[in-house]
């Protein structure tokens, strides 16, 4: 059993043919998908997805490299306040310093209002950080979140995970890995504690190696955990156990009983 732990299946990519795109993570026997949401305007996608479909939960956030009001803000403080049911993460947030032309100052701003929020309703993290790795370390030290949440779509060093993980963070294992080159990232996935991993896919974007341009699919899950299983030492059986347990005991208001049984 999988849980794809970023998946932005409300994308066209996958929503202009629904049906068939739940079949296929039944199909690949994906028994979960975390949807985070970017901007105000996906909010009440997200959460009718998640209402509809028993595989998927939800996650708001507003994204660093988007740009935001303050009403945004207060439209997902609304949201959070009516606790909906299958809301189990704010994302996807964060930091990014790729794109220079992004006002840094309201990327700071939005991401610390986001961790007080996290902080204030007791929710784990989806949290972006490209090229602010370091910043980030600082940023979440300083907020003490009580549930902590995902570095998603790690592709750092074996120390900059581990300043993560010593923080109580868990890395997001993506399509990064299924690249040759990436070797600084191949080797610190595999050196890093199991009992700190989850797996995403960051569909329909962060291709796998030999499917550049094409969608990446939450179905990729499953080779993103065959290529892990060759990079570690363990089993597969117990990477797959180690994941499934690491990922419910951090978003604990998955349905434990539904996906276990």
């Amino acid at each position: 059993m999988f849980i794809d732990t970023h998946c932005h299946f409300n994308f066209p990519a996958f929503t202009k043919n629904l049906s068939e795109s739940i079949n296929y993570i039944r199909q690949a026997n994906i028994v979960g998908l975390i949807v985070p949401a970017v901007s105000a305007s996906h909010f009440t996608q997200v959460l009718q997805l998640a209402d509809h479909y028993s595989e998927i939960y939800a996650a708001l956030g507003l994204h660093p490299i988007y740009q935001h009001t303050e009403a945004d803000l207060q439209q997902l403080t609304s949201m959070l306040e009516k606790k909906p049911n299958k809301l189990v993460a704010i994302g996807e947030i964060g930091l990014d310093r790729y794109d220079l032309t992004i006002d840094w100052h309201q990327q700071i701003s939005f991401f610390r209002a986001q961790l007080a929020l996290a902080k204030r309703f007791d929710l784990p993290v989806l949290i972006h950080s490209r090229k602010t790795h370091d910043i980030m370390y600082h940023e979440l030290h300083q907020a003490n979140l009580p549930c902590r949440g995902v570095i998603h779509g790690f592709s750092g060093s074996y120390q900059q995970a581990m300043q993560f993980i010593k923080l109580g963070y868990y890395i997001g294992v993506g399509g990064v890995i299924s690249y040759t080159r990436a070797n600084k990232t191949r080797n610190a996935i595999a050196q890093l504690p199991l009992a700190s991993l989850v797996l995403e896919t960051d569909a329909p974007d962060m291709p796998l190696s030999g499917q550049q341009g094409q969608i990446n699919r939450p179905e990729n899950i499953v080779k993103i955990f065959n290529i892990l299983s060759q990079l570690r030492n363990e089993s597969s059986s117990q990477i797959l156990n180690g994941i499934l347990t690491n990922t419910l005991t951090l978003f604990n208001r998955i349905n434990r009983i539904k996906i276990l049984n």
